[in-house]
């Protein structure tokens, strides 16, 4: 089955100084921030987003991959971005974010900066705990997907999760909590009030596990998780438009 109509990664060529790499959520696709790009390539900026191994296709063929497997397209796509523009960063939804940090953690002073919108390093949830083994008799679970609150609002994604995918997910929120101390750039994280799908806690262990001392937390009142399809959308797209230019390295004055 090829790419479903909507989920292709996009990229837009900008401006050589600064570069804007966003990273999708789980079960999700790049159509969750076409606008966010769209709104940072308005501002100038070059932009990349990539579709994720196993996503935007068909739900069992996300159960055939891993966190390795995501981290890397991410990982391939920062590289590029760092072969072409000046200074870069990264923004993440949901597990977007979770793999954000984890490029954090990796590339340190290499990236200028990253926006996390509602992201994942934990579920207190008792069924997490049973994953590995649900996993080996179960393919999958009702959907996460789809939780906006504004109406008439559609998320382009899975219609179940894969629970072998969802095990190795849980496998990535232990290795990214365990290096958040690693985390040193300036930090933007923005979390909704009201969240069906990550619990409050996430952002909590977020700013309590980050060295950053340059960090703001901002709370969006009138959205649920997928936040960049939102009410509150141009707050996030407004906010890292300023936190990126605020953070970005100035051009060197000729005399």
């Amino acid at each position: 089955m090829g790419v479903l109509a909507g989920a292709e990664p996009f990229g837009h060529t900008g401006s050589a100084e600064t570069g804007f790499l966003l990273c999708h959520g789980f079960t999700g696709t790049p159509a969750s921030m076409r606008a966010w790009g769209d709104h940072l390539a308005g501002a100038g900026f070059t932009v990349r987003c990539p579709l994720l191994p196993g996503h935007g296709t068909r739900w069992q063929d996300l159960n055939r991959t891993t966190w390795e497997d995501w981290y890397g397209a991410v990982r391939e796509a920062l590289l590029a971005l760092l072969a072409t523009c000046k200074t870069v960063f990264v923004g993440g939804l949901s597990m977007g974010g979770t793999l954000t940090l984890r490029l954090a953690e990796e590339f340190g002073d290499r990236i200028a900066g990253i926006v996390l919108v509602n992201p994942s390093v934990t579920r207190l949830k008792w069924d997490t705990r049973l994953l590995p083994v649900l996993g080996r008799v179960v393919p999958s679970v009702p959907a996460i997907a789809n939780d906006i609150k504004k109406p008439g609002e559609t998320e382009l994604a899975y219609p179940r999760t894969p629970v072998r995918a969802a095990a190795s997910l849980a496998r990535l929120w232990a290795v990214v909590r365990a290096d958040l101390a690693k985390v040193t750039q300036p930090v933007l994280l923005l979390h909704s009030s009201v969240d069906h799908v990550v619990e409050p806690v996430n952002s909590q262990l977020v700013l309590n596990g980050v060295s950053s001392t340059d960090v703001t937390e901002v709370v969006l009142e009138d959205s649920y998780h997928v936040a960049t399809q939102d009410n509150d959308a141009e707050v996030i797209f407004t906010r890292s438009v300023e936190f990126a230019k605020a953070h970005a390295a100035q051009p060197e004055e000729t005399a």
